[in-house]
């Protein structure tokens, strides 16, 4: 039906009800007594209505607190509109109130640095890591100009100059920073800050990584391809100095084919379609292997020596014989002939325990902390003399990982060096 007819329709009818009424008053008891009848029924109609006119003003005034009656009459839908009404605000408030909750816990946990400014940079709000790109305090901050806050002059430029089109690329404290202003609405820009130390890192390290590996590879072929340009264009070369050139050649040779087999080891480990194949690992078996390849690359120059005194680990097995390998080797190739070096395999509080130990040449604890790099060399002719493919440390560092196992360095400077992987308990 109409809402109008259903407004006007009982408004009508409780109209003629009120006429019928003083008109059987009139007719009952007179003129006088009808209308004072319809007068008086009149003044309690409009009593009535102004009292649910101050209610309704009330309720307006203060919503939460005064409460709305039944009401009568027309009245009754009304309030009873103006009921659903505020319930179904209080339904629309609850949930901005829990939407505006997940937002803010959102922006809490973004790795990125957001924050809000008006028109002339004012800070509004900004989340946590905002605060830790800018060095920036929301509780003692807000408020203050941005550009007071963050003092750097390729920041107040790219204020300045007003072309947000491009991201800021920004170093600042200690970080390096890709920063960019997006305005939105008519009187507020958001400032977005992206933490990019990491991925120049990393670039920096594959940058480092592709220009030692040419460098390495570079010098074998170089001797390689010499002595192949020598042969070719000296055909009656006497029969010493071929041998001498075949001898080198093929040392070269097999210094390169231990370089990509190393970078081979190096790129499986790291990859995600290689997982690790968890399988019960004979450690004594494993450990002598090793001291037999350690004593073959010492060639009797070195006292070599082992203690077995723990249990077994899961793990692969492959893995950790070329982990403990790399270790041994280079404990011989830095120790001086008629030194010593030292295998451990032993139960600790920590977990198990493989040490080796050498008698060596030591390492100043300047380069220890980068010792795993790909191709660092504390001393590089000592490593061209010792043939290492500055990858082994490498190595060892991604298999303890597939492992969950660490690396401990102690060394000191002339008088030897101690590796220490520890397994954790499981």
């Amino acid at each position: 039906m109409n809402p109008r007819l259903l407004f006007w329709v009982p408004a009508t009818l409780r109209l003629v009800l009120l006429m019928g009424v003083a008109g059987l008053a009139w007719w009952m008891s007179g003129a006088v007594a009808g209308l004072s009848v319809a007068v008086l029924l009149l003044l309690l109609q409009l009593v009535l209505q102004l009292s649910y006119l101050q209610q309704l003003s009330a309720w307006l005034d203060d919503f939460n607190s005064a409460r709305l009656p039944d009401g009568w009459g027309a009245w009754t839908d009304v309030f009873s509109r103006l009921y659903r009404l505020r319930r179904d605000d209080e339904r629309s408030q609850a949930e901005l109130s829990e939407w505006l909750a997940r937002f803010r816990q959102a922006m809490h946990l973004l790795p990125d640095g957001v924050a809000i400014m008006d028109d002339v940079l004012f800070l509004e709000w900004c989340n946590p890591a905002a605060e830790k790109h800018l060095g920036l305090t929301l509780a003692r901050d807000k408020g203050m100009r941005v550009t007071n806050l963050v003092r750097h002059p390729d920041f107040i430029d790219y204020i300045v100059l007003g072309r947000y089109e491009q991201p800021l690329t920004l170093s600042l404290r200690d970080r390096k920073l890709i920063v960019q202003i997006i305005p939105f609405e008519n009187r507020r820009q958001i400032l977005v800050t992206h933490d990019a130390t990491e991925s120049a890192r990393i670039e920096e390290m594959r940058r480092d990584f592709i220009a030692n590996a040419s460098h390495e590879l570079r010098t074998p072929l170089t001797v390689i391809v010499g002595f192949l340009e020598i042969a070719s264009t000296t055909p009656d070369l006497d029969v010493a100095s071929r041998q001498s050139h075949l001898k080198l050649m093929t040392e070269q040779g097999r210094r390169m084919q231990r370089l990509i087999e190393d970078m081979l080891t190096l790129s499986r480990l790291e990859s995600v379609d290689y997982p690790l194949r968890p399988e019960p690992v004979a450690v004594k078996a494993v450990i002598d292997d090793v001291v037999e390849e350690a004593r073959a690359l010492s060639g009797g120059q070195h006292q070599i020596t082992a203690s077995i005194d723990g249990g077994d680990v899961v793990g692969s097995a492959d893995e950790l014989r070329s982990a403990f390998a790399n270790l041994a080797s280079n404990a011989v190739r830095y120790t001086p002939a008629g030194g010593s070096v030292h295998l451990s395999w032993k139960d600790a509080p920590e977990g198990a325990q493989f040490t080796v130990s050498d008698t060596g040449i030591g390492i100043d604890q300047l380069h220890i902390a980068r010792l795993t790099e790909r191709f660092y060399r504390v001393d590089k002719s000592r490593s061209r003399e010792t043939q290492g493919t500055g990858l082994g440390l490498a190595i060892v560092k991604h298999v303890l990982l597939r492992h969950r196992a660490s690396l401990s360095i102690n060394s000191v400077p002339g008088q030897g060096s101690c590796f220490t992987v520890t397994f954790p308990k499981r």
